[in-house]
């Protein structure tokens, strides 16, 4: 029987991690709409691989765990790649917190239930939960360990608390991290590793709705005055996913890859850097 490779989310990234991690292995691709799984699949099944689809709601328990069985029952889950979430510019931070903090949470749990000894996953997050500033201790065991269902219920993560999508987008990125590291600790004792990419502003049609929304200018500053110069492409994260999944990768787990072309290392010690007026206006 085949190993499995369990891709959440059609996007551009997912398939090029899957492109990279996938040969001689079967896919099941899973997306909120059928017509983007079907249309990434054609992709992929263009280029040799061997594809089913399914739909899934990473804010659904139920759809989640029903997603994890049809995995399961295709043959042993070796690779589960989460890629599926929502942007700043395009949901509210209602949604972002459901999407992706919780849904998030309920793709590591249910599929730390299936995998197989000797696979991998890996959770796409995002530079942006670098910037975030500290949050306390309470707060990251709170997001690590807080059982899923719960989550949404702490008292910093009420609405009137979160700022706006921005915020919501951060504290679910950095909370992906935190989830990761603990998840990390019961995937092992299956005998499996889990790790997450924080990526940068990667060429997809997400970042391109961010680079033309109106967070636009700050994003394309960002791109002028970051180290590397440039964007990047989800090849380039496919590749460092391919490390992080593979037989050079296996003393990597728990961990959080930021490949952003140096926009972190700016912000904190370089020309994207918050003013005074920024910072005082931001607190």
């Amino acid at each position: 029987m085949k190993e499995v490779v369990v891709l959440i989310g059609a996007g551009s990234i997912g398939q090029a991690v899957a492109r990279r991690v996938s040969a001689g292995r079967r896919i099941l691709l899973a997306d909120l709409k059928k017509e983007n799984a079907d249309r990434a699949a054609e992709v992929l099944l263009g280029a040799g691989f061997e594809v089913e689809t399914g739909t899934v709601d990473v804010s659904k328990r139920e759809s989640v765990h029903a997603l994890a069985e049809q995995a399961a029952a295709l043959g042993p889950i070796s690779r589960v790649i989460h890629a599926a979430g929502v942007s700043p510019s395009q949901a509210s931070p209602e949604t972002i917190l459901h999407v992706d903090l919780y849904g998030t949470a309920l793709v590591l749990e249910e599929f730390g239930n299936q995998i197989a000894a000797g696979g991998s996953g890996v959770v796409i997050a995002s530079q942006s939960g670098h910037r975030l500033g500290a949050l306390s201790e309470e707060q990251n065991q709170a997001l690590a360990l807080t059982p899923a269902d719960d989550l949404l219920q702490l008292a910093f993560l009420r609405a009137d608390q979160i700022k706006d999508s921005l915020h919501a987008y951060q504290l679910s990125k950095r909370a992906n991290a935190l989830r990761v590291m603990a998840e990390a600790v019961r995937w092992g004792k299956r005998g499996a590793r889990v790790n997450t990419i924080s990526p940068g502003i990667i060429f997809t049609p997400l970042a391109r709705d961010e680079l033309t929304g109106p967070r636009g200018e700050g994003y394309r500053r960002m791109l002028d005055l970051s180290p590397a110069g440039r964007g990047g492409t989800p090849d380039e994260v496919g590749a460092i996913a391919a490390l992080l999944m593979g037989p050079e990768g296996t003393f990597f787990t728990g961990s959080d890859i930021l490949m952003d072309g140096g926009v972190t290392a700016s912000f904190f010690f370089g020309e994207l850097a918050p003013s005074e007026k920024t910072k005082k206006a931001e607190s």
